[in-house]
């Protein structure tokens, strides 16, 4: 039998969201190309959450950007700032 493979659900889904909801409306300000690169990598290769990984490209497109010049320009602002320190998040999950 042909095995039918679905979707997930990612259990971080509810509050990516509205993450993302925030930069397809917001500026490409240094916290948010942090949170575009950090969801840009939870989300790749995810077998779900298509809703996100659409929006996401959405957000490089309106910033024109690329993965590469997104992940170039992040990796400068973490080498030199603690973006997201004091903001009373604990939001350096890579996962």
């Amino acid at each position: 039998m042909a095995e039918t493979k679905k979707d997930q659900q990612h259990p971080q889904w509810q509050g990516d969201r509205q993450i993302v909801n925030a930069l397809l409306s917001g500026a490409p300000t240094e916290f948010n190309l942090a949170e575009l690169a950090r969801l840009r990598i939870r989300y790749r290769g995810f077998p779900g959450a298509r809703d996100i990984q659409a929006d996401l490209d959405t957000v490089l497109e309106q910033w024109e950007l690329t993965e590469d010049l997104l992940f170039a320009k992040t990796r400068q602002i973490h080498a030199t700032k603690q973006i997201y320190k004091g903001m009373g998040t604990q939001r350096d999950d890579w996962s």
